[in-house]
């Protein structure tokens, strides 16, 4: 006799085989969502042994998960960590006048990675001559607050008998940025709103000896807002490169005026975003200039427009709307 079942039980047990399965997918989906990777990496040598790397700070994993930590990989391998409230380190015992690619990684409170950053290559410096003499001091520092998340600092050369290569910049005890040695102002981002800060400079030479100390400068940030306006007098034109046949974009504008350093701007085109220009505000002349590369399609037609980021982070007003023609 062929066996009985009751109606109704295997229906039963599928759907709690798959409120099961839904609950085990719930439970895993969160985890296998990593955090974003760190962007705007660079890395910049600052004496023949050491590596400055740098990267703008993530925010929270797309799962939720508080970001952790960063981890600094040279060639695919890991040989630095930091904390999540830093977004520079320097590597050190490198080998001088030597090639070096590093990429950096987010790691989420659970334990989950980023993909890594984009590569960076950067060549070390060439070994010193015997140099036990370090830099004079930085002299007359000086500097503004720009909104409430950035600082403007100035100051004056030192000297060396050999090369200054790169000025370090401290808050209070702790190394916050790295310039080139041929320059003497540094823009510090990042700052936390109505914080009191003290700033010290000091220059570094290619054998890694370190000056004194600047005299210190204690600056506040502003407690919010960052004021902003458009950028004025924008302009646009286009030019086709003979060598690659392309057309090119030349912007060109006057920042806004604020109480606050620009030093990023979005550029749209057609009312979508396309990319980021940063260090506009580093303008000669009171002009910034950049150049975005539209193809090589003859007789289309843009709408451009430009917008800045504001000091304490938010963005600002748009320019004013061009229109171009490649091949016009």
């Amino acid at each position: 006799m062929p066996e009985s079942r009751t109606p109704g039980r295997r229906p039963a047990l599928l759907l709690s085989c798959s409120v099961a399965l839904l609950a085990l997918t719930a439970c895993s989906s969160g985890e296998e969502r990593p955090p974003a990777p760190p962007t705007g990496v660079t890395a910049q040598s600052s004496s023949a042994t050491t590596v400055h790397v740098m990267w703008k700070r993530v925010k929270a994993a797309k799962d939720g998960e508080a970001v952790q930590a960063y981890e600094v990989l040279q060639a695919g391998k890991k040989v630095k960590e930091v904390d999540a409230d830093r977004t520079m380190v320097d590597i050190v015992g490198l080998k001088p006048s030597a090639d070096y690619v590093f990429t950096v990684r987010t790691r989420d409170a659970v334990g989950n990675y980023s993909a890594p950053s984009r590569k960076v290559a950067v060549t070390t410096l060439a070994a010193p001559a015997e140099d036990g003499q370090p830099p004079t001091r930085p002299g007359r520092l000086r500097g503004k607050t720009n909104g409430s998340r950035a600082a403007d600092l100035r100051w004056t050369a030192s000297t060396d008998d050999q090369r200054v290569v790169s000025y370090d910049i401290y808050q209070g005890d702790a190394k916050s940025h790295t310039v080139d040695g041929a320059e003497t102002r540094a823009v510090l981002t990042g700052l936390r709103p109505g914080t009191g800060y003290v700033f010290t400079v000091r220059a570094r030479d290619a054998a890694d000896n370190l000056s004194p100390a600047s005299a210190p400068l204690r600056l506040t940030t502003a407690r919010g807002g960052g004021g902003g306006a458009e950028p004025e007098d924008f302009q646009v034109s286009v030019r086709k490169d003979p060598k690659d046949k392309a057309y090119y974009l030349n912007l060109s504008w006057t920042p806004p005026r604020s109480d606050g350093l620009v030093a990023e701007y979005q550029v749209y085109l057609d009312e979508v975003f396309v990319t980021t220009l940063a260090g506009g505000d580093d303008a000669r002349g009171g002009r910034a200039r950049h150049t975005v590369n539209l193809g090589t399609e003859e007789g289309k037609t843009y709408d451009v427009r430009i917008r800045p980021r504001r000091p304490d982070g938010t963005w600002g007003a748009f320019s004013m709307e061009r229109t171009v023609t490649t091949g016009s």
